[in-house]
């Protein structure tokens, strides 16, 4: 039960990720997804990025974790993974610009990851 508790959380909180670009254009991640099946009901290609699929992919199996009886490691860190990887760069980008409401955005996402690997060390299944 804990680790479908970590899952959820993990997925909730990548969800407010937060985005500045340009001028005066800020942005949740939610709000970005919800642009993102908009657009890909009316033209699917356009979304076709790594940066966009990768972290789809991780959430979607971070989804199906969640209707698992014991949701298993692998599936959890290549979630984990493939969300991460848009956070760390959205994190890079909020030091870079020295912007503290990016930077508090990721650390949710960076502070679950952590729990899980030390709950998965912990537990003996695959």
């Amino acid at each position: 039960m804990k680790s479908k508790l970590f899952n959820a959380l993990l997925l909730l909180s990548s969800l407010v990720g937060y985005l500045e670009w340009g001028q005066n254009r800020k942005m949740f991640l939610y709000k970005l997804e919800i642009e993102i099946f908009s657009k890909f009901l009316k033209d699917s290609v356009s979304i076709i990025h790594p940066f966009i699929l990768l972290p789809l992919l991780g959430q979607f199996l971070l989804l199906f974790t969640l209707f698992q009886n014991n949701p298993g490691k692998t599936l959890t860190y290549i979630g984990m993974g493939g969300i991460g990887i848009l956070l760390a760069l959205i994190f890079l980008v909020g030091c870079l610009n020295r912007n503290p409401y990016i930077i508090f955005s990721t650390i949710p996402f960076f502070a679950i990851s952590y729990f899980i690997i030390r709950h998965n060390r912990k537990l003996k299944i695959n």
